[in-house]
């Protein structure tokens, strides 16, 4: 479908259900993508970092993003995470996502070779100028090493290169620092690409970041409680102010679920990832709630803690 321009709402990053083997579960998938568009959700992003896209072989990614486009059908648009190493890679997987369907891209800056910000600026390009499709950049500092400055991102919006941004830095004062970089807000901007859509990443500080102006949010959690965001967000936009902090103080403490796995003995992105998989699988959206390798699957206790605060959120699980 056409992308509005700017992006805007809630744009959930769409978890990869497995199998046991490790495989990608399309049934599972399928049925997260009715509960995510059930939710009211304005978009879908697949293949991004809650996607596991990382740990995805080549194949795996395109069944996961041919299984996600199908089931949404049009009735939102599917930005397509090409998320890899250098330029040919990523250029291998975007090609890949157009002639899957996907309506749009989302990259990062090139990583574990040390860039440049002209190299960087170049890699857009390049992706730009080979795929035609609007291609969002992916600013996520803490995996690739290198920050997006406001600048660089002024300079790609205005020669058409990008069409947004996903903000996914931490940084809130360097978010801030962007949005006045590029002249406005709330789809009202100034600056050379009014067009242009920023998405924040950090889904904990969502009603602080529409007030500050950014245009939507792709939030992990948003997988579990995909209607919570869109009420969120809907408040904000009516200018219910006390609501939306009220929905999201809510978040906050479902998003505690995150911490369930036991800090010795797994990283927290395997925690965060497992407990995501597992709210679902409780839910009954998807059939297994397995993460890829080398992540560590969650044990009993760490499952009852994920059960607990869905309960404690007014999501009763089913299994």
């Amino acid at each position: 479908m056409a992308l509005p321009t700017p992006l805007t709402g809630v744009v959930p990053p769409v978890c990869t259900p497995l199998d046991p083997h490790g495989e990608v579960d399309t049934g599972s998938l399928g049925r997260l993508v009715e509960h995510l568009v059930g939710g009211g959700v304005h978009g879908l992003f697949a293949l991004g970092s809650t996607s596991e896209v990382a740990y995805l072989t080549d194949a795996q990614r395109a069944t996961a993003l041919e299984a996600v486009i199908k089931a949404a059908d049009g009735r939102v648009p599917v930005l397509a995470g090409v998320i890899d190493t250098t330029t040919a890679r990523v250029l291998d997987q975007a090609r890949t996502a157009r002639k899957l369907g996907a309506d749009a891209l989302v990259a990062t800056a090139p990583f574990y070779t040390r860039t440049h910000p002209k190299e960087i600026a170049g890699h857009f390009r390049a992706i730009r100028a080979a795929v035609d499709l609007p291609l969002f950049a992916y600013d996520i500092p803490v995996s690739v090493h290198s920050k997006l400055s406001p600048g660089l991102v002024r300079e790609l919006a205005a020669d058409g290169t990008l069409a947004g941004l996903k903000d996914s830095s931490g940084d809130e004062g360097g978010l801030r620092r962007l949005l006045v970089e590029l002249g406005g807000r709330d789809g009202r901007r100034t600056g050379p690409a009014p067009d242009f859509a920023v998405l924040t990443g950090s889904e904990l500080t969502v009603d602080a970041a529409l007030l500050a102006g950014v245009d939507g949010v792709v939030p992990g959690i948003g997988n579990v409680d995909p209607a919570a965001y869109v009420r969120l967000y809907a408040a904000c936009r009516a200018g219910d102010w006390a609501g939306a902090a009220a929905e999201q103080e809510r978040l906050v403490a479902l998003f505690g679920m995150v911490d369930a796995g036991p800090e010795a003995e797994m990283g927290r992105s395997s925690s965060a990832l497992g407990s995501f998989k597992a709210a679902l699988h409780l839910l009954g959206v998807i059939a297994h709630p397995a993460t890829a390798a080398p992540q560590l699957p969650l044990g009993p206790e760490s499952v009852a803690e994920v059960a607990r605060h869905l309960s404690a959120a007014g999501l009763e699980p089913v299994r």
